[in-house]
């Protein structure tokens, strides 16, 4: 009988050691899913996803203490939203709004937030009281703003149609669009309690900053050799989690030791809180998401582009892989193209696979592929122009290899 108990009492415990270990992977992969949130959206508003919102509050201690503590990313959570305060080590052209096409729609954009400076929760006014008090505040400031030129009030409507989605601006009757056609049009706007957490918050007057690089610093670091070892970690760890890549290559010289000695810890604090998996190789140590996910863009994208950049990374390696390619690589890895020698691929590739392109790449030109697939390998850091003529591209897109199943069922590459 004894016998039989402790058997019964050992199942018991595997069960409750099974239920234990599974509520806690659970619980780990939610917050991974509100690290992967706070990292990729501009904010999480309770109105939009009480279940995340909530999700983050529970856990916003350890969230904010990670955040803070390896990035110095603060971490903000009101009764309304959470936002982590995202400040890059380096700001790239992709990282800004990609809704906007001129320097004057960022512009637009913070002065409008300054007329809602004044605004509360609910209150209401009309676009045109907004338009005018703008105009009049930057024509003060020296900067221009006619609404009776086109190309000004489209500019206009981009930044406040930015702040609708976002949530900013709610609109309660009619919308930008009617008043960029013609300035008499008009529309009624409701703000909301969120514009006051659009702009990032900086830790001291913007007067006391000399150079444009100490803007990049979230936090204020302490002038000792502790506070020095914190901006490095803050600054190693923050590139690492808003860059798709960082190559030995781009990291200041300051920093390259750091992420050598420290490789191990910085893989096992990102592996734990993201999920990611980390490798060195021989360009750098790189990341990759073991699985796909809603909430970040990973290469490849779905656009069309990454298949071509797919089709370009195939092409390359059967060429190093012959004799008579024509292709050598650098001694670190890279393989540097004369622009002509890229185009020439591009459209060969383009002669090749047409059948299988849309007509928007079909009707390029081998320059205009060129552009396109140079461009969106700079963005996911796979490769660089050395100069207006030569492109180098990066031992990581090695990585990948794209090519058409044609005897197959789908023409995906």
């Amino acid at each position: 009988m004894s016998g039989g108990n402790a058997g019964m009492s050992a199942i018991a415990r595997a069960k409750r050691a099974a239920r234990t270990e599974a509520a806690s992977a659970q619980a780990l992969e939610r917050k991974r899913e509100c690290v992967h949130a706070l990292l990729n959206r501009p904010w999480i508003l309770k109105e939009d996803d009480p279940d995340l919102y909530f999700a983050i509050r529970d856990d916003y201690e350890e969230l904010r203490d990670w955040f803070m503590d390896q990035a110095g990313l603060p971490l903000i959570v009101t009764r309304s939203l959470a936002k982590l305060e995202k400040t890059p080590a380096i700001p790239h052209p992709w990282m800004g709004f990609e809704e906007f096409r001129e320097v004057s729609d960022y512009v637009f954009f913070t002065y409008v937030l300054w007329y809602l400076e004044d605004k509360t929760e609910m209150d209401q006014f009309l676009l045109s009281e907004l338009v005018e008090e703008v105009r009049e505040q930057m024509n003060a400031a020296g900067l221009e703003a006619d609404w009776k030129i086109y190309h000004h009030r489209m500019s206009m409507a981009r930044a406040l149609r930015k702040l609708t989605s976002l949530g900013v601006l709610i609109a309660v009757d009619g919308d930008e669009s009617g008043w960029a056609q013609s300035e008499e049009r008009n529309a009624l706007y409701e703000c909301s309690s969120h514009a006051r957490y659009v702009l990032r918050r900086f830790p001291q007057d913007l007067t006391m900053y000399v150079r444009m690089e100490e803007l990049t610093d979230p936090i204020r670091y302490a002038d000792t050799p502790d506070g020095e070892n914190m901006r490095r970690r803050h600054r190693v760890y923050r590139r690492f989690l808003m860059e798709p890549a960082v190559l030995d290559r781009d990291w200041e010289a300051d920093l390259l030791p750091y992420v050598l000695t420290q490789r191990r810890s910085i893989m096992d604090h990102l592996q734990r809180m993201l999920g990611w998996e980390g490798r060195r190789y021989r360009e750098g140590l790189l990341f990759f998401h073991p699985e796909l996910t809603s909430e970040a863009e990973l290469f490849p994208t779905l656009a069309g582009v990454s298949d071509l950049v797919l089709l370009l990374a195939g092409e390359l390696r059967r060429r190093l892989g012959m004799e008579d390619g024509g292709l050598r690589p650098e001694p670190d890895g890279t393989i540097l193209l004369e622009r002509s020698e890229l185009e020439g691929m591009l459209l060969r590739l383009q002669e090749q696979h047409q059948t299988y392109w849309s007509k928007e790449y079909r009707g390029m030109s081998s320059a205009q592929l060129a552009e396109e697939c140079t461009r969106h390998m700079a963005e996911w850091r796979l490769g660089e122009w050395e100069d207006g003529h030569r492109f180098r591209i990066f031992p990581v897109l090695s990585r990948w290899s794209g090519e058409y199943d044609i005897a197959g069922t789908d023409d995906e590459p």
